[in-house]
């Protein structure tokens, strides 16, 4: 009788443990990785298509402040580009001929908000989709090839920037708003899953380097022996396609961008966290 009394009493001390644990258990918050692609719209892509994804990677850490908010800082490392031979669709932009591609490098600090309750180690709550948004600041050093060298556009100056007259060059860094939406779903104790898609609106309308009207070709500084420079010839690479360049005509400078609309880029990606826990001691009561 006292052995059974006994393995009574274990097995409810036992019982008490684990609910007392589960009960007292703090997810403290992840840190993760993330792998997809990245996309660009603006100047050279108007019409926002999808066609021309590229790599995207990041790393980053989720402070949880509860089952349903978190603060996350990320950092993120994309590759952007797109060409006019794209535009199909446009006879001026096709003409136009330009291009580009760009690294980004990326950090931003982001508030997350969970639709529904999420704890890991839980089955009732393993899911959850989310919205982000945020800040962040990105560097970026868009270049073209020209007969096959790469060249960095930025220090060219290929709408006049640094000529008299005209605006200083652009910088290297621009800031960002990022929005977005994710799911994600708990494997595991430890491990999470998820997928999600967020959209920046940038600051600067250079990161394809097109933004305003061509220039005067003779408003570009010659070479030594009387040649174009690069920066005139990848101002107006109209005349890579055409008899007839369609930037200066009769005095006129076109457009070349729309400086009213600045330029976007999006990742969607995968990502892995490792959540962080405690657990919370019990009270008396």
């Amino acid at each position: 009788m006292l052995k059974k009394l006994l393995s009574l009493i274990a097995a409810f001390l036992v019982l008490v443990t684990a609910t007392a644990q589960k009960e007292s258990f703090v997810h403290q918050g992840e840190f993760g990785l993330s792998a997809g692609a990245a996309h660009y719209f603006g100047d050279l892509n108007t019409k926002a298509r999808l066609n021309r994804p590229k790599m995207a990677i990041g790393a980053f850490f989720r402070k949880q402040f509860g089952n349903y908010v978190a603060l996350r800082v990320a950092a993120n490392y994309a590759q952007l580009g797109y060409s006019d031979v794209y535009n199909t669709h446009n006879e001026y932009q096709l003409r136009r001929n330009l291009s580009f591609n760009t690294n980004v490098w990326e950090l931003a600090v982001m508030g997350d908000f969970n639709f529904f309750r999420f704890e890991p180690g839980t089955l009732d709550y393993a899911f959850t989709p989310y919205v982000s948004i945020g800040v962040s600041a990105f560097s970026y050093d868009p270049y073209a090839y020209y007969q096959g060298q790469k060249v960095f556009l930025r220090p060219l100056g290929t709408e006049g920037q640094g000529l008299a007259g005209f605006d200083a060059p652009y910088g290297s860094m621009a800031f960002a708003i990022p929005f977005g939406v994710g799911i994600k779903y708990n494997i595991n104790e430890k491990v999470n899953i998820g997928f999600e898609v967020i959209h920046r609106f940038t600051n600067t309308d250079y990161l394809d380097d097109v933004s305003n009207k061509y220039v005067d070709p003779a408003l570009f500084p010659k070479l030594p022996d009387g040649s174009a420079s690069l920066a005139e010839l990848l101002s107006d690479r109209s005349g890579e396609t055409g008899p007839d360049k369609i930037g200066f005509v009769n005095g006129v400078a076109r457009q070349r961008g729309f400086p009213k609309q600045k330029d976007q880029f999006l990742t969607a990606q995968v990502t892995l966290s490792f959540n962080l826990s405690s657990y919370r001691c019990p009270t008396a009561n």
